[in-house]
């Protein structure tokens, strides 16, 4: 039986309201991964749309002999889409419900809600000089209302609009503490509710990054040619969390006042809402009678600039979308250092509620641009709306070299394995492979291959010297956040000057080859070149041999856990964690004295003392092997020097694990006509008002969410079958049939605000 990893990087935009549409389709990757856990582990069947998902599952693992796991491991988000972003994540990995989301978009997301008490009118007679003005703004011909909002909400939309007008000027009319609180009282109460198991298998990594901008910014380095240095304001901020799934529920992706921090910078639109301060979050703190002890730590690792200088109580961030409104880039720097048990199909999936930008009033282009649409175009729109052509043509380059990596592998192969078989002769597959015999082999292998690729090794070598170098640089970098130097780049220079000085600028021995200090050198650091070593095999353990018949599945299984459990070894040391409470301080001298960092680095981690366990490990697992899986394994693992001299220098994949191409799949209206063509303008209504239509009505937001959920199914089944090829058509469409009902039967008694909407959609199901 094939297996499979559906792996899924969510990317929600910022949409204004919008994001109640987002929030429907982030419940369903909820529900999709709910299902993809029970279906691998309990079996369990809970009733509703999981079932429907359960089934599909089911489905493609009885007609195409596929065992297919979904994981949503990757979620960033900007503006009201990292609010979506932030508790999808933590709903993931602690396993407790996603409905007290649902309840403060519904409920809360109300203009009238979000308002800041000092800033309402108290009665008709407030601002009486204002009156004049309301009318004129939103009875006159033309209006803003009239032209962008539905005949049946007009009355609704002015008069919360005139609440904007005559509350206090000049100042946020929404309360940015009342805010917070909001989000924070929502993670609570998701805390409060019982837990599941987590969403991924036990250690695998979730990455979870939201936007937020810097208002007023602070100078960073910029190194040129003349003048050496300049400065430069930098204005992004982004807030990462990066954690392990834990093998139990209930246990918080991060602390929740951290989380609250991050869903109310990211969401701080520009003139509605206060920018966020830290006192916000420390009154926040104080109120609920919860310490924030990790403050500090916290603080410098997502303002390491402001926390050097002393400014962060200064800091005021607004919204992340900007800068950034669809925050690929996050995602893809997330990429790397993933583990890949099993064939893997990584997807990139984005939301964008409104991909036809103009709408349907194409005439309209050709007027001029009014006042009031300017500024709200400006704030709403215009940062929201631009192209992500830059970040699809980098996934693309991306994919390519991961295309192209594989192809050059699999040319290799024929030549790659007859060399090893003559360089060792019979014996390598007759006798018994001891830790030491293999340590004596793989030098054995590696020598070959500097041997056999002539003047190509020395290019090579310099390649791997420089991962190697940027890698270290980027350990130190991190263990001393007090470090004078912007990110890593002055330290690998450093590093490198100091490696020239150790007589590292050329790596050539006499004799060809590498001379002893660089052999010396990568002994003590290559860790990059370990690891790649490993993934090949676990690739060809996981996809490329598991067609053969002439090896039994359960010594493949055991064979993937064997050196999964040795990738685990090499795993521990690359982040730097367990170099001891004292490297920061050494850290943070490297460009003092560089020589004593790099030998610290060398003490602290003892790669090579690692290999001799890894050794022993792969040892055991060989003699447990069948002989022909034995003998493959020993080709992968002795023939990867071979593999690597031609292809690293090529492509240069220093952490690439997940070896397939990306692709990205998009969730929108448009995309999701089984039920209602149209698209956008056929079934939103909160793009109504400059997107911010949902905001002055609670029936606008549940046909949002609503219609949310219904596209979110129908592209989720979309994105499961495609996984597979020849998935049946009919199969295809009688599943999402069976998942738009079950939705509006989930729905049907919270809904209210507009009777009609739910029997109305259910009507065009069952009519079709």
């Amino acid at each position: 039986m094939r297996q499979k990893e559906l792996r899924i990087a969510l990317v929600c935009y910022g949409g204004v309201s919008l994001a109640v549409y987002m929030h429907g389709v982030t419940k369903e990757v909820w529900h999709l991964a709910r299902a993809s856990r029970d279906f691998h582990s309990t079996g369990a069947r809970t009733g509703g749309v999981r079932d429907v998902y359960h089934d599909v599952l089911a489905h493609i693992h009885a007609h195409h002999d596929l065992r297919l796991r979904v994981l949503p491991d990757i979620v960033t988000g900007a503006s009201a889409g990292g609010i979506n972003a932030v508790f999808l994540a933590q709903a993931i990995h602690s396993g407790h419900s996603l409905e007290p989301l649902t309840e403060l978009w519904l409920a809360n997301a109300d203009v009238d809600r979000l308002l800041d008490p000092r800033a309402r009118p108290w009665s008709r007679a407030a601002k009486l000089w204002a009156m004049p003005l309301v009318w004129w703004l939103l009875r006159r011909p033309g209006n803003v209302v009239s032209e962008s909002v539905a005949p049946e909400t007009r009355a609704e939309v002015r008069s919360k609009v005139s609440h904007l007008v005559r509350g206090r000027w000049f100042e946020p009319p929404f309360s940015g503490v009342g805010f917070a609180r909001l989000l924070l009282d929502a993670l609570q109460a998701v805390g409060r509710g019982s837990a599941e198991a987590p969403l991924l298998p036990a250690g695998h990594p979730l990455d979870l990054m939201v936007t937020a901008t810097d208002f007023r910014g602070y100078l960073s380095l910029l190194r040129l040619n003349s003048p050496p240095t300049v400065e430069e304001s930098e204005h992004r901020l982004p807030i990462t969390f990066r954690s392990k799934a834990p093998p139990h529920g209930g246990e918080s992706l991060a602390e929740p006042l951290e989380l609250t921090l991050a869903a109310r910078a990211t969401a701080s639109f520009p003139g509605a809402f206060p920018p966020l301060r830290l006192a916000e979050i420390d009154q926040l703190a104080a109120e609920s009678g919860r310490p924030w002890s990790g403050r500090t730590t916290f603080l410098e690792r997502i303002m390491p600039v402001h926390m050097r200088q002393g400014g962060a109580e200064h800091v005021s961030l607004i919204d992340g979308s900007v800068l950034i409104n669809a925050p690929f880039a996050a995602a893809r720097a997330a990429l790397p250092a993933r583990p890949a048990q099993r064939e893997v199909d990584r997807r990139f999936v984005y939301i964008d509620p409104r991909p036809d930008r103009f709408g349907s009033a194409d005439h309209a282009r050709s007027q001029p641009v009014g006042f009031f649409e300017a500024i709200v175009g400006s704030l709403s729109s215009i940062p929201r709306e631009q192209p992500i052509r830059d970040n699809l043509d980098a996934l693309e380059r991306q994919s390519h070299d991961a295309v192209r990596l594989a192809r050059i592998v699999a040319a290799l192969r024929p030549e790659v394995e007859a060399t090893v078989e003559k360089l060792f002769g019979l014996t390598l597959f007759l006798d018994k492979p001891t830790p030491r015999r293999l340590a004596n082999w793989r030098r054995k292998a590696q020598e070959a291959a500097a041997s056999s690729a002539g003047y190509a090794f020395q290019p090579y070598a310099q390649a791997k010297v420089a991962g190697i170098v940027d890698t270290l640089a980027r350990i130190v970098a991190d263990s001393a956040p007090g470090l004078m130097a912007q990110g890593p780049a002055p330290v690998a220079l450093r590093l490198r000057r100091e490696l020239d000085d150790r007589g590292l600028f050329s790596l050539a021995g006499s004799n060809g080859g590498l001379s002893d200090d660089a052999v010396a050198f990568l002994r003590a650091h290559d860790l990059a070149f370990r690891v790649r070593r490993l993934r090949l095999i676990a690739r060809r353990l996981s996809r490329e041999w598991e067609a053969d018949p002439d090896i039994p599945d359960h010594a493949l299984d055991d064979a993937r856990e064997a050196i999964y459990a040795i990738l685990a070894l090499y795993f521990d040391e690359e982040s730097g964690a367990r170099l001891g409470d004292d490297f920061a301080v050494m850290a943070g001298r490297v460009m003092e004295d560089p020589g004593a960092v790099l030998d610290a680095l060398a003490e602290r981690r003892l790669l090579p003392e690692v290999d001799v366990e890894a050794e022993r490990m792969l040892a055991e697992a060989l003699e447990a092997m069948p002989r022909g899986l034995r003998r493959r394994v020993l080709l992968a693992y002795l023939g990867f020097p071979f593999y690597d001299a031609a292809t690293l220098p090529l492509v240069q994949n220093e952490g690439l694990t997940e070896f397939d191409a990306v692709k990205v799949d998009r969730i929108s209206p448009e995309d999701a006509r089984s039920i209602r063509a149209g698209g956008t303008s056929a079934t939103l209504r909160g793009t109504e008002f400059y997107n911010f239509g949902a905001f002055f009505s609670r029936a606008y937001r549940e046909n949002d969410y609503l219609w949310g959920r219904l596209h979110g199914a129908e592209r989720m089944i979309d994105l499961v079958a495609s996984t597979v090829e020849g998935f049946d058509e009919g199969a295809l469409a009688a599943f999402k049939r069976r998942a738009f009902l079950a939705i509006l039967e989930e729905e049907d008694g919270r809904l209210t605000a507009d009777g009609s909407l739910v029997d109305g959609i259910r009507q065009e199901i069952l009519g079709k």
